[in-house]
């Protein structure tokens, strides 16, 4: 077989969307554990100026390479230019409603994009591999908490494109010895580093309750869309597993080590709180922790959702020994944070 690199405390992870809501926080992690990170990213949906965000929480400036994951060339550029010992895949779209409406640009993204990213690293002979998946293969949930044996299925193209990302790594796996790849099915990241210097900065209409509720709290949206109040949930809307972005980025890095220490494996764990909060739950949190009002209306469902979802977290306290350790309050508090930071100064 093989021999597999020997991984040190310096080995440089590349992190794909690096500057995105998730991958900026995941390499503040990294650094912070001790790794080098070069950021692969085409900026479609977030702002380099997080760079230096990320340089002033670490102290350490990660690579930067503004680049698609769809290009083979700029792929192999990177490979060549940086000794990559690890892959953080975290490029992609990410929205359930716009993959509704966009269905093909999530398939190129997701799919193409990933794709394309595991051949380069074939090249360049990298073989450890941490993938952003999501709960939403999950599909309607069956059973709550959700463990990881659920059976997937995908009520919307983002899931469907995640669900088959899963599928290639696991022929990828089965096909060729040495790949250590991490699956992690997380749930919903909400929330901002407590410094306030990196935060989820979507363009244009947030697709994600958390930032929109911040913009309404903020005076900058009139009011929140509430999609369905009539499910069955004890308030009628939605109820999600929230998981603050840093216990996200902590889950990360503790899959990572799990990879270095094992010669191939193929492991699949939710990074979730194992609480489900509703939207109107989130509203009220938020709420509090701005003291601001936050008018809302309900209006009706919207493609793609489901009612409830919320994870079985046994499997990652027993295989990563990690476990989400901030709750719904340290959530909104420092989401707010970032946004009176970002965008109201004084």
């Amino acid at each position: 077989m093989r021999k597999l690199p020997t991984y040190t405390m310096t080995s440089t992870i590349l992190v794909t969307g690096g500057t995105g809501f998730i991958g900026s926080h995941a390499t503040v992690a990294l650094q912070q554990a001790g790794y080098s990170v070069v950021i692969l990213d085409n900026l479609c949906n977030s702002n380099p100026s997080v760079i230096e965000g990320i340089e002033r929480i670490t102290g350490t400036r990660p690579a930067f390479v503004q680049g698609d994951v769809r290009n083979a060339q700029t792929l192999d550029t990177v490979f060549t230019r940086h000794a990559i010992h690890a892959v953080m895949h975290f490029a992609g779209l990410k929205a359930v409603g716009e993959s509704t409406q966009i269905p093909l640009a999530y398939y190129d993204n997701n799919i193409y994009g990933s794709i394309q990213l595991l051949s380069a690293m074939q090249r360049a002979n990298v073989r450890t591999f941490i993938f952003s998946s999501s709960a939403t293969v999950y599909g309607n949930p069956t059973t709550l908490p959700i463990p990881e044996s659920h059976p997937r299925s995908a009520t919307n193209p983002y899931g469907h494109s995640k669900l088959v990302v899963e599928d290639i790594l696991e022929s990828l796996y089965a096909s060729e010895p040495g790949w250590r790849i991490a699956r992690l099915r997380y749930f919903n990241p909400v929330g901002a580093h407590p410094s306030g210097l990196i935060g989820e900065t979507p363009q244009g209409i947030p697709n994600n309750l958390m930032p929109y509720v911040a913009q309404v709290a903020a005076g900058k949206r009139e009011k929140l869309q509430i999609f369905g109040n009539d499910y069955n949930t004890p308030d009628g809307t939605g109820v999600r597993d929230y998981i603050h972005v840093t216990d996200l980025a902590e889950g990360h890095v503790a899959a990572l080590r799990y990879c270095e220490k094992a010669d191939q494996d193929m492991l699949t764990v939710n990074l979730g709180t194992g609480e489900g909060y509703s939207v109107l739950d989130m509203v009220a949190a938020f709420k509090a922790a701005s003291g601001r009002p936050i008018p809302y209306e309900i209006t009706k469902r919207r493609p793609g959702d489901v009612a409830s979802c919320w994870a079985d977290t046994t499997l990652a306290k027993q295989k990563l020994g990690w476990a989400a350790t901030k709750g719904i309050k340290e959530m909104c508090e420092d989401a707010w944070h970032w946004e009176t930071r970002r965008t109201m100064p004084g």
